[in-house]
């Protein structure tokens, strides 16, 4: 613990001049960054599924980064020494505060209170912005697997219906069912085809699970307003470096198929 105060002592010496009495503030979430772009290559393996547990090993290599940050911004000593990190501030509230600590100095509304409230805001946007993705990428997927399951329908009755059937259903079933399901399988990363069963799960995790977000709201409220600030970082980086790889797959598969039907 005591290396990670020292750096995040040496990185708010370097915002000082700046950013004064704000610095370890700051430094806290440019350590949070550093953080995250170190883990973004495990990051991109769970976009794509590399592995089953790409996915969770993001989350896991954090769960000591934050520990040390609760800890360094809780404790009076480290290494035996006073803990200096606990002097420093965002604007009126310290560090080391709590929220239950802030409402007792001056209310809810008071100069410490308002802080918290920023940090509340900032998470509740975040939060609100990956509820809003969660629910799109569930629509996607529930919506481009039953399309993909109708295309995959309609070629079956152009096969059987002769010459026309082939023209007709055929060729509307790979304009409509093919590409629509492939786009949704790729946004999802699922099979083209689903049950009924399977895709009314989807849909409801697709409006439970973006939910879970706000509960950031909740260990904000409990833990250090460092720490508090570790989670709006590390979050608000989830969901934009997910939005930016979607992003990008998106337009990689829009330029593939492109290429693809301009070689037909």
């Amino acid at each position: 613990m005591s290396v990670f105060t020292h750096l995040v002592a040496q990185l708010g010496g370097l915002l000082e001049p700046v950013l004064a009495e704000s610095a370890t503030a700051a430094a806290i979430v440019l350590f949070t960054v550093l953080v995250r772009l170190a883990l973004h290559p495990l990051s991109r393996a769970a976009f794509r599924g590399a592995t089953p547990a790409a996915g969770c090993l993001p989350v896991l290599l954090q769960l000591p980064v934050f520990f040390v940050m609760y800890q360094a911004f809780s404790s009076a000593e480290v290494g035996g020494a006073a803990n200096e990190l606990l002097g420093h501030r965002l604007f009126a509230a310290p560090l080391g505060a709590r929220w239950t600590g802030a409402l007792e100095e001056g209310g809810f509304l008071g100069a410490q209170g308002m802080v918290f409230l920023g940090l509340f805001a900032s998470i509740a946007v975040v939060a609100a912005w990956s509820a809003v993705r969660g629910r799109r990428a569930a629509a996607a997927a529930t919506g481009g697997a039953g399309a993909g399951g109708a295309g995959a329908d309609r070629s079956a009755g152009s096969r059987s219906g002769g010459p026309a059937g082939v023209r007709s259903g055929g060729a509307a079933g790979s304009r409509s069912g093919g590409p629509a399901g492939a786009r949704g399988k790729a946004a999802a990363g699922l099979p083209a085809q689903m049950s009924a069963e399977q895709q009314e799960v989807m849909r409801k995790l697709g409006g439970v699970l973006p939910l879970l977000s706000f509960g950031t709201l909740i260990t904000a409220a409990v833990v250090p307003l460092a720490a508090g600030l570790y989670l709006v970082t590390t979050t608000a980086w989830t969901v934009a470096e997910r939005a930016w790889l979607q992003y990008r797959k998106d337009r990689t598969e829009r330029e593939t198929g492109g290429a693809v039907r301009s070689s037909l």
